[in-house]
Order: C-alpha cells, then structure tokens, then sequence
C-alpha cells in the first residue's frame, strides 16, 4: 500500500491528553497522556484491568472520555464525523467475529464503506486484493468466511480494516489465536505497515512479542501511564516485576531485546 494514499500529512499524530473514563462506576483510566506517531509502532501493555482496551477504544473515537481529549492533528477526534473517522482511523477488536455467509472478499470490502461516493469501483478492487495480499489471504477470495478457522479469521478481519487504508490501525490482542508462526508473520507485517507510514497501535499480553514488534511501549497499571518510551528502557525486570509481579530476565540478541518470564516474585 503506498504512502501517498493517507488523508492526513506525515506529521499528523494521535494524542490522549489526561483522559479519564470511569465504569460501572470504577475509574478505569486515571488522566492517560501518550501522543502515537504515524510511522511507529506502538504497543500498549498491561495486567488484565490495567485499562488497555478502553483507552484503544477512546484512540479509535468509540468511546468518549469522560475528562480529557483525544485529538488527531490539530482537532479534537469528537469533532469529526463518523466516516471522515473511519477512513482516518481502522479499529480491530478484541473477537474476531464473522456473523453473515458472506465471501471473504465481500467481507473485507466492508472496509471500504467509510469510502462510499469518494472513490471508484476500480480503487477499491484494488484496496480490497492489496488488503488480501498483504495477510496472506488471496486464495480465500470467494471462500465462505463463516468457514474459516479462528486465525484465518483474525487474518481477514485484519485485512477488512487495511482495506480501508486508514492513517492508524489500531488493533486490540490481534495475535491472540494465532499460532506462533502466524505470528511472527503477524509481527513483519505491521511493522511493514508502519515502514509504509501507517501508525500501529497495539494491545498484547505477550510481553515478549512486544518487545520484538514494538518501536515504544506504552505500560498501564491500574488505569494509569507506569512508562512510556523505547522497549528497552520501559520493559526492565524492575518495572516489569513491580507491574506483573513476576521475575524477568531481559537480554540482546542480535541487536534485539529478549524477555524470558522466570517465574513469580
């Protein structure tokens, strides 16, 4: 996908500013700041309550703050509508879910909607066979998606959201489900996609998938932002300990930082 095809310039970026939200009557997010570049990588990590769906969430304008702003460029994300949204932004949820008999490649041509009545049939063929190709998934074209396996699915999810050629694709566990060498194929791809000036945004669990795909690290505890930089200085033992509770040794390993999980504190 080439460069030239974002609506927004280079130097445009995604920013929380002291965004609160509080659920079921629990402060979930306790005034998160982070600002997300338009060419990186960004992995957001955290336990299990720390908060990281529902700040991707608020990133991707389906949920308000309840305080705080999110803005993209110059403008507040609330001011534009919803599909100048969608063609900026490409949200993969958590559930890779496929409700209707339809053919992979009419499901991944709902990606393409934002779109309607500003592009032509041919481009977006061509968003939608560019989409495939990039996942891997040319040859399920015409296949039932309802057919299709947990990480086949995830995969054609993935290129419903790229066929929209958004200017960030934010994506929530999107290696959840996939087997270890779908994953590694997973990794190469977004930060193919971000050397192509797409801006990533990721939650994992997997803290040692992260620290191969991101280029920084945002950690979450509790609601709130622990660190925020380069994986190597973020993903310590000593943060890592504190944050997870567990022992970790973190090495190099030609040029890139290895985490292996030891055990409990």
């Amino acid at each position: 996908m080439s460069g030239d095809r974002h609506p927004f310039a280079p130097s445009d970026v995604l920013v929380a500013g002291d965004v609160h939200v509080t659920l079921g009557g629990q402060l979930v997010l306790r005034g998160v700041s982070a600002a997300f570049a338009p060419d990186q990588v960004t992995v957001i990590l955290g336990p299990n309550g720390a908060g990281k769906s529902t700040l991707l969430t608020c990133l991707a304008g389906l949920r308000r703050a309840d305080s705080g702003t999110v803005t993209l460029g110059d403008r507040p994300l609330a001011s534009w509508r919803p599909e100048e949204r969608a063609r900026g932004i490409g949200y993969l949820p958590q559930i890779p879910e496929i409700a209707w008999p339809v053919t992979v490649e009419t499901l991944v041509g709902l990606g393409r909607l934002p779109h309607r009545g500003a592009s032509s049939a041919a481009r977006d063929r061509a968003a939608i066979a560019a989409a495939l190709e990039t996942v891997g998934m040319s040859a399920f074209a015409k296949r039932d998606a309802t057919s299709l396996s947990g990480g086949e699915r995830a995969r054609v999810l993935l290129a419903r959201a790229l066929a929209g050629e958004p200017r960030f694709l934010l994506a929530d566990e999107p290696l959840a489900g996939l087997d270890p060498g779908r994953q590694f194929d997973a990794i190469a791809l977004f930060r193919a996609q971000a050397a192509a000036r797409l801006g990533v945004v990721l939650t994992l669990h997997d803290l040692p998938l992260a620290a191969r795909v991101a280029d920084r690290v945002l950690l979450l505890h509790e609601g709130q932002v622990v660190a925020n930089g380069p994986p190597a200085e973020v993903l310590t033992p000593e943060r890592l300990g504190a944050v997870y509770g567990i022992e970790v040794r973190v090495t190099e390993r030609d040029g890139d930082l290895a985490l292996e999980m030891v055990g409990r504190r």
